[in-house]
């Protein structure tokens, strides 16, 4: 299984149906323009029986964090960043529910990141849970931010230890 960027003209993204409007609504209107204004990069995984239709996306960026959120010895070890690498959205088609491809995008992308990292240093990523998927990242070694429950980090020194783990 591979990811592709998000092609407009090749992927049907009007029949993705993750269950949430606001995920199914983005890979829908805004994926595209925020990759045309490099400001994300959408990630899909194709089902090789029919590639336009998408059985599961994620969207990269990077964002700023406050050091401040950050558990005091990664604060300390930290003191001078700014920003992270994000996972905005991470969904799966209904329709693919339950087979493992969460996982699957997860683990894809925490690998993207670590590749990047390697090139334009960064020390986490931040994940921003949607309608209680925290439990999702919780099994994979993400923190909850202490001031907010719904975003969570896990260290790039972390994925670097476990990424070999989660393959």
């Amino acid at each position: 299984m591979n990811t592709v960027q998000l092609e407009k003209a090749k992927h049907d993204r009007n029949r993705f149906d993750c269950g949430i409007t606001a995920l199914n609504n983005y890979l829908k209107v805004m994926a595209s323009q925020q990759a045309k204004k490099d400001n994300t990069r959408t990630f899909v995984l194709e089902d090789k029986q029919c590639p336009e239709h998408i059985i599961g996306y994620y969207t990269l960026t990077m964002t700023p964090i406050d050091i401040q959120d950050l558990p005091p010895k990664l604060q300390k070890k930290h003191h001078s960043v700014t920003s992270g690498g994000l996972i905005a959205r991470l969904a799966v088609d209904h329709r693919y529910k339950g087979q493992g491809f969460g996982e699957w995008l997860l683990i894809d992308a925490l690998r993207k990141l670590l590749m990047a990292s390697e090139t334009v240093a960064f020390p986490v990523v931040i994940v921003d849970a949607k309608d209680g998927a925290e439990y999702f990242y919780e099994k994979y070694g993400f923190t909850a931010f202490k001031n907010a429950d719904n975003k969570l980090f896990i260290t790039i020194a972390d994925i670097r230890a476990s990424i070999g783990e989660l393959i």
